[in-house]
Formats: structure tokens, sequence, C-alpha cells
């Protein structure tokens, strides 16, 4: 008994990172439990614990697509947004922002981490809807990058998108998690 108590004596100090990975882990488990439908572009329903909820992740990817060609339009004329979702540019490159490409697992998982996050309710109860605001923000950003570079290098689609800013975006999460525990919540006497 004694030998379990010394090491989570030594675990101590790492016990909020230990439950930002356990949490992580297990939020990104429970997600693709509670979700069924295929993320690519010929998806015909995504399904939350059975119920059709395909209307809804089509409006929010819809939503996204409108606002990254808004942007895009800023710095390009050669963009064209074609059935809600489809990015195209003049020269065939294009891109179909489906309902992967929202931010909605990202929005779960970072409640899921502040909820078990030890800390205030009050100050969950603000910091919590600014993580999900900067997560949108994020998300936007980050296909906005996307879009810009596939019209001159579509074959930087898939490291930009599945191997660099998909990390990224949870280095994001990170930083706003550590942010709140070290600047936010009220410090825990042991």
């Amino acid at each position: 008994m004694s030998r379990l108590r010394d090491i989570g004596q030594r675990l101590r100090p790492y016990r909020d990172v230990i439950v930002f990975a356990v949490t992580l882990l297990v939020a990104n488990q429970l997600w693709k439990w509670m979700i069924t439908g295929d993320e690519t572009a010929g998806a015909t329903e995504v399904l939350w614990l059975g119920m059709d909820v395909t209307a809804l992740f089509d409006r929010i990817a819809q939503h996204t697509a409108r606002v990254v060609y808004a942007m895009t339009s800023v710095f390009r004329d050669t963009l064209s947004l074609a059935d809600g979702n489809l990015l195209r540019y003049a020269n065939g490159h294009s891109t179909r922002i489906v309902w992967a490409c929202t931010p909605v697992k990202q929005a779960f998982i970072w409640l899921c981490l502040m909820l078990t996050t030890a800390g205030e309710w009050r100050s969950k109860a603000w910091f919590i809807p600014l993580g999900w605001v900067l997560i949108y923000l994020f998300n936007i950003l980050r296909i906005f990058a996307i879009v810009l570079v596939i019209e001159a290098h579509p074959e930087l689609f898939t490291l930009l998108h599945t191997y660099i800013l998909k990390y990224v975006f949870y280095g994001l999460m990170f930083l706003l998690w550590v942010v709140y525990v070290e600047r936010v919540r009220k410090p825990r006497i042991f």
C-alpha cells in the first residue's frame, strides 16, 4: 500500500496533465462511439446515438464554407462556392467542407476537458464559452489557410489538413487549458 502511496505522491505534480491526457483520449473515443457517419464528401447521414443529425451538421458545414469563401474572396477572385459547401477555384482545384471540418468535435472535447479540470464553476462559466469562440475562430482560420494554399499547391492538402493543422488544433486546446489551469482558476490547497 505504501508503494501505491509513493507513486501517487510522485505523480501529484502531474495530476492536471494526466487528467488532461486521459480526458482527451476518453472524450475522443466517446465522440467516436456517439457519432457515426462517413466523414468524407460522400456522407449521406450523420447519427448521434442513433438519431439523424445530418441536417444540423450540414448547416454548420455550409456556414463554415460561406465564412471561408467570404474571407478567401478578399484575397482571390478565382474562388467560387457551389452546392453550399464546395469551394472551387477556376483552375479546377477544390475542396468540400464536410461535417468533420466543423469544430463541433473539438468543442465537445473542450467541454469534457473543462468539466474534468478542477476549478470554480464561476470561472468555468465564462472560460468554456471563450474556449468555444477561440476554437471556432481557429477552425475558420485553419480551413482558410488550407483553401488559400490548395489553389497553387493541391498536393499539400493532406499534409496540412491531416497532419499539421489537426495537431496544431489540439495544441491550441492544450494552450487554452494551460491558461485556465495556471492563470484563471484559483490555486488549490492540498
